[in-house]
């Protein structure tokens, strides 16, 4: 039985895991990456009541970006709640428009295709005896 078929177990991804897709990680990242790991695979789990028969590759994949995201957003030195950051020297002038300014987890509408959150499923009901037809 390879990885894929072993039903997953939380947390989902590792610091190592992170680290592949995005950069090596500083000691006090490493740690907040080991909490933002868990509570991403909470999500996952509270948000997509199927969880169990997903790949593990694909919910590996999906935690670490849920928490690539986060910490993306603490790294900007910009206070929290900000959405917009604006810095002018002399006539030049930058300006930012953040996409997740608290650090927050959240799905983005690929991710929770991938994890199958809002198909619909076609099923039937035998009135008689209350069995589930898919």
């Amino acid at each position: 039985m390879t990885d894929d078929e072993k039903p997953p177990e939380p947390p989902f991804a590792t610091t190592e895991d992170l680290e592949a897709r995005w950069h090596p990680l500083t000691e006090s990242e490493t740690s907040k990456a080991r909490t933002l790991l868990d509570d991403a695979s909470d999500k996952i789990m509270s948000e997509c009541p199927d969880w169990r028969r997903l790949r593990t590759a694909t919910l590996r994949r999906v935690c670490c970006a849920m928490v690539r995201r986060a910490m993306t957003a603490d790294a900007t030195g910009i206070p929290d709640g900000a959405t917009q950051f604006s810095q002018t020297t002399g006539s030049f002038t930058d300006s930012v428009t953040l996409a997740n300014p608290n650090g927050d987890l959240y799905l983005t509408s690929g991710e929770r295709r991938d994890l199958g959150i809002g198909r619909q499923h076609a099923f039937s009901i035998d009135m008689s005896s209350g069995e589930v037809h898919a």
